[in-house]
Parts: structure tokens; C-alpha cells; sequence
């Protein structure tokens, strides 16, 4: 494993092994992370909880109705003494014999010994009777909640359904480690950015889809710069920029080799750049970094390196990028799923093997088709990369980590 402190240098590395290179990058985003920040409920959807979140009061902080009905104390028929709604302070039921109307969320009188729903009731001028059912029909004092008790750790992903907990816990704020702020620049004299391709060129597969996938990831998607020319002072200039703009995570795609227009290295070590992980033992992917720069203002950027050639550059993302942006959010490591393999998977002899699959309709794993680096189309219709460990040929029925394909909250598996 290489150190985060060292420098830059356009040199080739000794490859990390899968698992380490993954530890590293995770390590890296905790190292870079910067202070919580306390936010408003309202702008907090999509952050990351940076302290657990213990319920400020108990819920409910009093008895509260669970239907529209009656609240009554001592055996029937009781004489109603007023009505109680939602939002008031409920007088005490001072003797047996006594109702008060109530409704649903409303504050249970005090003395109240049980609630007869409107719907088994009969009220004749100022007297009620009816049936009380056997269960109570109310919500009892720190019936969801204690005060003080944790319900969610430190690490959870702030989604609508957190934001409305924490403010029926009474809550304003909280406090968040923000959304990294992330910008992607493409490499490559070859590239068009839209039409057909032609002419010796391609079209830019990558620049119009990473910042949906950095989306799932947890980043916030600020740009996209492409394509950046073939010379090392193009380069310089991108990652630059980028720095300037208070970027969290700059990803790059092509030039992590050190070919003569791979310009990537010597605009590190040009820029002061700090190699966390510079070549994984794994394929496709090859070769893919991370690394950190320092920005203008004091802080500290990521730099995901990834291969120009399509699917490779997804494994990048996935093996570096992903644990990299978990540990800057302060989330957990990503954990891998499990599947099994309907079909044998060859392995990459000492490399790590991370091979597309689809979920069958049985629940087991079977490999895609069309999957050579530079292409999509198996991606596109896959649940993920299965984990082929080095020296391992995977056979049918064994099972395997799935490290999935991220998804935004709602969207289906496949």
C-alpha cells in the first residue's frame, strides 16, 4: 500500500491488492473529511449524519388519542364536560361519571381511564354510554421513543424519512457532514461530446454518466470538463481549475497510463499531488489512482484517477472512488452483498476478478455478455461485479461478494 503523504511522480508503481487498495481509499476520505456542519432540516436531505441522532424528548411527549371518540372516567353513562382537539392542553377528568369529546392526536385528559371511539358511542343530550374496546386507544408517553435514547448512529444517510423524525423529535438543525462537492474532467484529443462517432473519434461514454453514478455514491455532482486536450499544461490548467472552485473529489478519466499523451502523473507531480493507491491488482481496471491535492483555500481534494476505456473506469469508481467518498461523508465502508453463481467464472490468475452479472429471476448470479473494458452494454443490464479472489476459479453454485451497482433511493435492483 502506498502512503497518502507520498509525492506524485510519473513513474510506474507497484500494483496494491484489491482489498488494501480499498482499506487505503476508505482511510483517505476519512483523513480529508472536513468539520460537521449543523444544517437546516430543510437543506439536509442527501447528507450525512456526523453525530447520532438521540431523541431530544420522549415520543410521544404525552398521551395522545389514537381515534375520534370519548375520554371517560369511571363506568357509564358519562356526563360530557367539554372537548378536547388537537394542539390544546386537556383538562383533567376531575370525577367518575365525566367524558370529554376528544380527537385523534389530541392530549388525553388526565384521569382518563379509557376511549370509547365516536363509532360505538351514543350520546343523548349532555350523556354518553358505549363500550370501551379491551385494548387502549391511545399512544402512550415515550411510546416510539425514549428521551435521550440513540435512533440513528453517527454514519446514516440523511433521507426525507430522517429529516421528518428528527423533526418530530423537535429538532432544527443537524449536525451533517455536507454532500462532497464533485467534478469530473475528461482526457483525450479523441473524444466528441456529441453526434455520431467517426473520423478516428469516439464519443465521451464517460462524461455524460459518472456524475449520475458519483451521484449515487453520495457526491454532489458540480460540473463536467470535456474533453481536456492531450498536453500536460491542459491538464495542469483542468485539475487547476478545479482546485480553485473548492472541489472535494476531481475524477478523471484516461491518462493513468505513461504512454506519451497520458499526461495525468506529471500533472500530479506537477501540482503537488499525494498518491493514496497508484495501480490496484485487479481487472478490468487497470491502471486506476487515488490521490490528494491540496486546494487553495486550505482544504484538501481526492483525485480518482480512472482508465479512459469505459467499464474499467466503473470498476475504478467502485473499488477506489466509492470507499474513498464513504469515509469523506463519515458513512460506513460499503459493504459487498452476497450472491450465487449460477455459471463458472474464470479467474484473472494473480489479479482480483470483478465480473459483471445479472440477478436471474431465481436470485443467482449469471455472467453478462459484452463485457471487454471499452464496452457498456453488459453494464447497462447488470446487478454488479461478483469478487473473484486472485488464484480463484469460480464455480457454479459457489457464493461470492456482489459489490453492486449503486442506486438512488427507490430505484430497483436488477
Amino acid at each position: 500500500m502506498t502512503d497518502q503523504a507520498t509525492p506524485a511522480r510519473p513513474v510506474a508503481a507497484a500494483a496494491v491488492p484489491w482489498l488494501d487498495a480499498r482499506a487505503a481509499a476508505y482511510a483517505a476520505g476519512v483523513a480529508t473529511a472536513g468539520p460537521p456542519v449543523d444544517t437546516a432540516l430543510a437543506d439536509a436531505d442527501g447528507t450525512t449524519l456526523a453525530r447520532p441522532l438521540t431523541a431530544a424528548t420522549d415520543l410521544p411527549a404525552f398521551r395522545t388519542s389514537s381515534v375520534d371518540g370519548w375520554a371517560v372516567r369511571g363506568p357509564a353513562p358519562w356526563r360530557i364536560t367539554g372537548r378536547i382537539l388537537a394542539g390544546t392542553v386537556a383538562a383533567p377528568l376531575e370525577h367518575d361519571g365525566t367524558c370529554a369529546e376528544i380527537a385523534t392526536g389530541a392530549m388525553v385528559p388526565a384521569h382518563t381511564q379509557a376511549v370509547v371511539r365516536s363509532e360505538h358511542a351514543q350520546v343523548s343530550g349532555e350523556l354518553v354510554t358505549g363500550e370501551p374496546r379491551p385494548e387502549r386507544e391511545w399512544r402512550d408517553i415515550g411510546e416510539e421513543c425514549a428521551r435521550g435514547e440513540e435512533l440513528l448512529p453517527a454514519g446514516t444517510a440523511v433521507t426525507p424519512g430522517v429529516i421528518g423524525l428528527a423533526a418530530a423529535c423537535g429538532y432544527d438543525t443537524l449536525p451533517v457532514r455536507p454532500a462532497p462537492v464533485a467534478r469530473v474532467i475528461v482526457f483525450g484529443d479523441e473524444l466528441l461530446t456529441s453526434g455520431l462517432p467517426g473520423g478516428g473519434r469516439i464519443r465521451d461514454a464517460l462524461g455524460p454518466a459518472l456524475p449520475a453514478w458519483l451521484r449515487r455514491l453520495g457526491a454532489r455532482p458540480a460540473g463536467v470538463t470535456s474533453p481536456v486536450t492531450d498536453t500536460l499544461a491542459a491538464h495542469v490548467a483542468a485539475l487547476t481549475a478545479a482546485l480553485a472552485a473548492g472541489t472535494d473529489l476531481i475524477c478523471t478519466t484516461g491518462g493513468t497510463m505513461h504512454g506519451p499523451v497520458d499526461h495525468l502523473h506529471p500533472a500530479l507531480a506537477e501540482l503537488g499531488g499525494r498518491y493514496v493507491v497508484n495501480t490496484v491488482e485487479v481487472r478490468p481496471g487497470y491502471p486506476m489512482l487515488l490521490a490528494t491535492l491540496d486546494r487553495p483555500d486550505g482544504g484538501t481534494a481526492l483525485l480518482g484517477g480512472l482508465p479512459g476505456n469505459p467499464q474499467s473506469a466503473i470498476v475504478a469508481l467502485l473499488s477506489l472512488v466509492a470507499p474513498a467518498l464513504a469515509g469523506r461523508c463519515g458513512r460506513p465502508v460499503p459493504a459487498p452483498d452476497r450472491i450465487t453463481l449460477a455459471e463458472p467464472v474464470p479467474g484473472r490468475g494473480r489479479y482480483t476478478h470483478l465480473a459483471l452479472v445479472s440477478r436471474g429471476p431465481d436470485g443467482r448470479g449469471y455472467p453478462v455478455r459484452h463485457v471487454g473494458s471499452a464496452m457498456l452494454r453488459g453494464l447497462a443490464g447488470s446487478a454488479g461485479f461478483a469478487v473473484i479472489g486472485p488464484g480463484v476459479d469460480a464455480a457454479a453454485g459457489d457464493e461470492v461478494d456482489l459489490v453492486p451497482l449503486p442506486l438512488l433511493a427507490g430505484e430497483q435492483p436488477r
